[in-house]
């Protein structure tokens, strides 16, 4: 068994890895390679060069090891794939790696809006290749791809030597239309041609020669051999729209013990169901067990008297039951209140968010959850959602409120810095204090805020413009304060202002502390964003293509809920993975 995966750069280590696995096969499938190209992979994949976006994917077994892979490089503005590689590791025999490999670079060919894969071939005709055993492999080869449609064009010197001494076994230029019967018209193959020199030959190949053979397409459309190997109907998969890398999720399946079952408790369980109902059936996601994790990861931003008195607390309600705090003393770390109720005041900024029986180990699961959610991520995977509740962005490191009492966003950000930086994107419509005052003074996370202005909108006392971080960490918090009335359009404005941001700040991972309760009608908000506005933020925030971790925080109007996550994931994914 394996699995095919995209790879879009060199930074996390499972890529690192994947990489020189695909090095390795290119020095041992294409000795005339050199070696300083063989070199040059990870840096094609970062700075490809413009117009060419590459597309790397590879082939794993179970164990992470690289069974094969295809390289093609897209141009969006001619609309063409050029297959460069398509190889198996030598130990890979007749397990239809190399037909995974390529029926995958045709869907991507296709999502992308490409007009067909291009690719080169050698020669099957004797004429053309005089070594007969060479000549049965090439024809092995053509005969493959002949399955899927893909034949060589004719009548042109695509096959013209470069040099006097190139004469033998020339290749084939390959054309395969995805099966979309659209003919190859003369005047786009022959831009497309002098792409493909230009690029791949241009130290072999002078501009005259280039342009000879481009002008050498003179058939329109232009025109491919006939099957030669495949007599009927192909019995191959065509080329179809995918549904790309799906989205892994994973979700607190402890969450319902938290059931505050009181008038005007908003965070509730039906919360989760409501976005279930939306995500499940679309073809988005790929759900996953959730893991545990030692407490150290909540320690390592949270204070450890803060999480051993809310274990406790919690343990001591009797079931059933919930302490809201009501006293709050004037802070004073020696002489705390004894009473661990009383005490509640001491670590929380409100008088609506309850210590109760099940709160702490419900809390702890949505750690766990997102945490898992967070070594998908570090895995490959270019997306993964955290669905939790309890929500987590209010929790600051010695206190909690808003609902929230561990910061799931906090927690996994800090997991995430071993391999970089990490930007935190909070677009949920109250202030993310949370992460503000966890990193505040810390310049390796990047904390963006965009929420109401703190005078009429929860927490009220954090949120404002200048703050924007402290010693190491001043300039690395931002916040993007709206007034009361915000409609779509007036959103995107300041989310193109965050991007920004973020893209200066140049990040390894990027962490959304995804609220939806900036929705038209939610009870705890004011603003006025739709279920297409939600679709173009994620289309945004997808836009900047990294490895991307997306923690649920708040969202009450149950009724679009789901509809609107599920929007703005589809506007994600189609931006990430284009």
């Amino acid at each position: 068994m394996f699995r095919v995966r995209r790879i879009y750069d060199d930074i996390l280590p499972v890529n690192q890895a994947a990489i020189r696995d695909v090095q390795q096969i290119l020095a041992d499938q294409f000795t005339g390679l050199a070696a300083e190209e063989i070199a040059r992979l990870p840096e094609r994949l970062r700075n490809p060069g413009r117009p060419w976006s590459p597309v790397l994917l590879v082939a794993e077994n179970a164990r992470r090891r690289v069974l094969g892979f295809a390289l093609a490089m897209t141009d969006p503005e001619l609309k063409f794939a050029y297959l460069d590689y398509l190889a198996t590791a030598k130990s890979v025999k007749g397990r239809g790696v190399g037909a995974a490999l390529y029926e995958h670079v045709r869907d991507e060919a296709l999502a992308l809006g490409t007009r067909g894969v291009f690719f080169e071939c050698l020669p099957d005709e004797p004429d053309r290749c005089s070594n007969p055993e060479i000549r049965k492999s090439n024809a092995a080869r053509l005969r493959f791809y002949e399955t899927y449609g893909a034949r060589p064009i004719v009548h042109t010197a695509y096959e013209t030597p470069c040099t006097p001494a190139q004469t033998d076994n020339l290749p084939f230029l390959m054309f395969d239309d995805l099966d979309r019967g659209v003919p190859l018209r003369a005047a786009d193959a022959r831009l497309i041609v002098t792409a493909i020199l230009e690029r791949k030959y241009r130290h072999l190949c002078t501009p005259e020669y280039i342009a000879n053979v481009a002008a050498s397409f003179r058939d329109d459309p232009v025109p491919l051999r006939p099957p030669r190997y495949v007599k009927k109907e192909s019995s191959r998969r065509p080329a179809s729209m995918p549904a790309r890398e799906r989205m892994a999720v994973t979700i607190n399946d402890r969450h319902e013990i938290h059931h505050i079952r009181e008038r005007g408790y908003v965070e509730a369980p039906v919360r989760i169901k409501a976005i279930r109902s939306e995500l499940e059936p679309s073809g988005l996601i790929e759900p996953l067990p959730v893991r545990s994790y030692p407490e150290k990861h909540i320690l390592a931003v949270h204070d450890a008297r803060f999480v051993s008195y809310l274990r406790r607390a919690c343990a001591g309600v009797p079931e059933g039951k919930s302490i809201y705090p009501y006293v709050f003393p004037v802070r004073n770390a020696a002489r705390p209140p004894k009473e661990l109720s009383v005490r509640a005041g001491y670590y929380c900024i409100d008088t609506f968010t309850p210590i109760n029986r099940n709160a702490f180990p419900a809390a702890k699961r949505a750690v766990d959850c997102t945490l898992t959610a967070a070594d998908e991520v570090l895995r490959g995977r270019r997306v993964a959602y955290a669905l939790v509740r309890p929500p987590g962005h209010h929790a600051e490191r010695k206190l909690f409120g808003g609902f929230c009492y561990f910061n799931n966003a906090a927690v996994a950000a800090h997991y995430l810095t071993r391999y970089g930086r990490v930007a935190i994107l909070d677009i949920d419509y109250h202030h993310g204090n949370g992460q503000q005052e966890i990193f505040y003074e810390r310049n390796d996370v990047l904390t963006v805020s965009i929420h109401g202005d703190p005078e009429f909108a929860y927490p009220y006392f954090t949120g404002f413009a200048g703050e924007r971080g402290a010693g190491a960490g001043a300039g690395y918090n931002l916040n993007i304060v709206l007034p009361e009335v915000q409609n779509g359009p007036q959103y995107r404005q300041a989310l193109e202002r965050a991007l920004a941001a973020v893209t200066k700040f140049k990040p390894v991972f990027l962490v959304v502390a995804l609220g939806l309760d900036s929705a038209k009608g939610d009870p705890t908000g004011t603003w006025l964003l739709l279920p297409r506005d939600f679709q173009e933020n994620g289309r945004m925030i997808g836009g900047l293509r990294l490895p991307t971790l997306v923690v649920q925080e708040g969202g009450y109007r149950t009724r679009t809920l789901g509809t609107n996550a599920r929007r703005f994931f589809q506007g994600l994914l189609e931006a990430i993975h284009r």
